[in-house]
């Protein structure tokens, strides 16, 4: 490589590609130009590494251990900020002034309720649907009745649909979760904040009156901050694929909703719960630990390692303050998930076999034991990750529709089947 050129030679054949680099992290080839200059494609399966699109929102270094929001640690803006402070931030690029976080702050509060109508759309679901299938549903309806913000070459609409997802996704989620377990709906209440009228909603009921722990109102705000975006990841890249089509935003997101549904995705908190669960005491972390390491076994340990994160995932750190918090605020002193959870970090951080493998707890670790604890079952877990991630989901879609050099996506392949050949008449066969 010389002069911000990277030369691919093939044969007697070579050719000249520009190096680009960005504010930080690793230079990237642009091979935009590769198949009409080579005639040639790249085969990258599972694009790890290939960068699909310039962004200016979330940066990780998975070496170090590292999360930015525009710049900003990740750990910074969960000890001192909110999570509609860390919305406007994805959304803005900059921190809002006192004046800014009341503006937004309000416009947020005013978009939370949902069209009535909607509340019949939910009997239209079996009670035991999981609520991602219902989340996957309603959300991509929500195009039918806010006809007024689909038009994603108006800034004004981008801006209005981007509002409405952040707003109501907490009052869908809690519908989501009201419905399956056959309680009524619970509007929103404007005079709460983000985290604590979502804990409203979901726990409530009209036979009694319900007030919000602010312990636990700040330790689901602060949950909603760990997972409001993580760069390139599967989800946000479905979203951003699905818009790149001029898909209108609602829809855009309930592919990422789809997406962020598997198990390798969003429901590995759950996986690591289920795990914990399994192993059940203490004294049986060994053997599963063991299993482990067998390469003959099929047991995988859940919440460990990350495909990006080659260190401590910084996410977990404030996780684990944060599962602390609550089950001290709840009295859960003697918890066996929670000890078989510390037993195994033990391991985990001390082990040559982990640390050679870099296997370190990750935030799926910490996280489904808390919101065990703050009340929610299983099946909600990943319901709650989608609930955070929207903000993420919205900012990497509007970065993308303003764009001026976005195409549509359109992936290549490595064709491996059957040649050109001719239709064998059914006699014939």
């Amino acid at each position: 490589m010389s002069d911000n050129k990277a030369t691919l030679k093939v044969g007697d054949k070579s050719w000249e590609f520009p190096i680009k680099s960005g504010s930080i992290g690793p230079d990237v080839i642009d091979i935009g130009t590769l198949y009409k200059e080579t005639g040639m494609f790249t085969l990258d399966p599972g694009f790890t590494s290939t960068a699909s699109c310039e962004s200016e929102i979330t940066y990780i270094d998975g070496d170090e251990g590292i999360l930015l929001y525009r710049g900003y640690p990740i750990e910074q803006l969960a000890e001192h900020g909110d999570f509609l402070e860390t919305c406007y931030l994805l959304l803005y690029g900059h921190l809002p002034t006192p004046e800014e976080k009341i503006d937004f702050d309000t416009r947020v509060t005013r978009h939370t309720m949902v069209h009535e109508q909607m509340s019949k759309f939910y009997t239209g679901f079996r009670r035991d649907a999981h609520p991602m299938a219902v989340m996957v549903g309603v959300i991509g309806a929500l195009s039918a009745f806010y006809h007024d913000s689909t038009d994603i070459s108006d800034p004004h609409q981008r801006m209005v649909a981007s509002l409405r997802m952040i707003a109501k996704m907490p009052t869908i989620a809690a519908m989501a979760y009201k419905y399956t377990i056959g309680q009524p709906f619970v509007h929103p209440r404007n005079e709460l904040s983000y985290a604590a009228n979502f804990l409203h909603m979901c726990f409530s009921v009209p036979a009694e009156p319900y007030e919000v722990n602010p312990v636990l109102a700040r330790a689901m705000d602060r949950i909603f901050i760990l997972h409001a975006d993580h760069e390139q990841n599967a989800s946000t890249s479905t979203v951003r694929l699905a818009g790149s089509s001029g898909a209108n935003p609602f829809g855009c997101i309930a592919a990422g909703i789809a997406c962020l549904w598997g198990p390798a995705h969003g429901g590995a908190n759950e996986a690591a719960l289920n795990m914990l669960h399994e192993i059940g005491t203490v004294d049986r972390v060994a053997e599963y630990v063991a299993k482990a390491k067998d390469k003959n076994d099929p047991f995988r340990l859940m919440g460990f390692g990350h495909r990006v994160y080659k260190n401590y995932d910084p996410r977990a750190r404030i996780m684990q303050a944060t599962c602390h918090e609550v089950l001290n605020e709840l009295g859960v002193k003697d918890d066996p998930t929670l000890e078989v959870a510390m037993e195994l970090e033990k391991i985990a951080l001390s082990d040559p076999y982990f640390i050679e493998k870099k296997l370190y707890p990750n935030i799926d670790f910490y996280s489904g034991i808390t919101l065990r604890a703050l009340g929610f079952p299983a099946e909600m877990f990943t319901v709650l990750f989608a609930l955070a991630r929207t903000v993420g989901w919205i900012a990497q879609w509007k970065e993308m529709v303003e764009d001026p050099s976005q195409r549509i996506g359109r992936p290549r392949q490595l064709f491996t089947g059957a040649p050109s050949r001719d239709y064998i008449e059914m006699e014939d066969r």
